[in-house]
């Protein structure tokens, strides 16, 4: 099984596909994955397999190793287009996320301005009222929703706790376009031999009729890109991702498609 962890808390640059150069923060333990999730998919890992007694970044350390890095960055004259909230699992998770938040938005606007502020989010705990807020503060609150098929979440998603898609989409209508909604789509089989392709009209066309509810300001429509910890999985071809991108489109949505 291959992983890929990131340094905590503050890790990067690095170019995005979706971003542009983005200087990561991760609210997670940098020696295993925290996460409500156990994706099959995920670049990290699966929660089993990379336990850790390591604990939480403290929201101070947060803030003091992003403002170090955003004056070396600064002095060096990089470019730097967002902050994303993202590594080795749920940032939404930490305890302190939403007051770590604006701490980055205090640093964000002294050291570069015009950066976005971006949190990768797979949406279990905006029930929790500090947390929609926080998220309603950051400039792209970008949401997981990889179909509205409950058994196909319990299959390839695996919530960790009770997970209600049908809630879920009520909690993301909530933001009033405020959300980017982004979504993997993916072919193959995992490790039972189950089939997970997703791109088929079975579960794209409520998809959208999900998307259409929710009414996000963009749809982020993406394939897997690194090596996987189960090895069944495919990448979705560049001709199923275009064809699911002008279903979105055609239900007046703004999408972004990356292969």
């Amino acid at each position: 099984m291959s992983t890929i962890l990131f340094a905590s808390p503050v890790f990067g640059p690095i170019q995005s596909r979706r971003l542009g150069v983005s200087l990561g923060i991760n609210l997670l333990p940098e020696t295993g994955k925290v996460c409500t999730f156990d994706c099959i998919y995920c670049e990290c890992g699966l929660n089993a397999q990379t336990k850790t007694s390591q604990k939480l970044p403290s929201r101070v350390l947060v803030a003091e190793e992003l403002e170090h890095t955003l004056v070396k960055m600064q002095q060096e004259g990089r470019a730097l287009d967002v902050i994303t909230f993202a590594g080795n699992g749920e940032p939404t998770a930490h305890p302190h996320f939403a007051e770590i938040v604006d701490d980055v938005i205090k640093l964000r606007n002294r050291y570069y301005p015009d950066a976005k502020i971006s949190v990768l989010t797979n949406g279990t705990q905006v029930h929790k009222e500090a947390v929609f807020s926080a998220l309603m503060r950051v400039d792209n609150n970008i949401l997981k929703l990889d179909t509205v098929d409950e058994d196909y979440i319990a299959l390839v998603d695996r919530p960790t706790s009770h997970y209600s898609v049908h809630s879920q989409i009520e909690a993301f209508a909530r933001f009033k376009g405020h959300a980017i909604i982004q979504t993997m789509f993916l072919k193959g089989t995992d490790a039972d031999g189950h089939d997970v392709a997703n791109v088929s009209d079975h579960f794209v066309l409520p998809w959208i009729e999900a998307l259409k509810i929710i009414q996000p300001e963009e749809v982020m429509v993406y394939t897997i890109d690194r090596e996987t910890p189960e090895s069944g999985l495919m990448k979705a071809s560049a001709q199923e991702l275009d064809r699911i991108g002008e279903l979105v489109k055609e239900a007046g949505l703004a999408v972004q498609v990356s292969y």
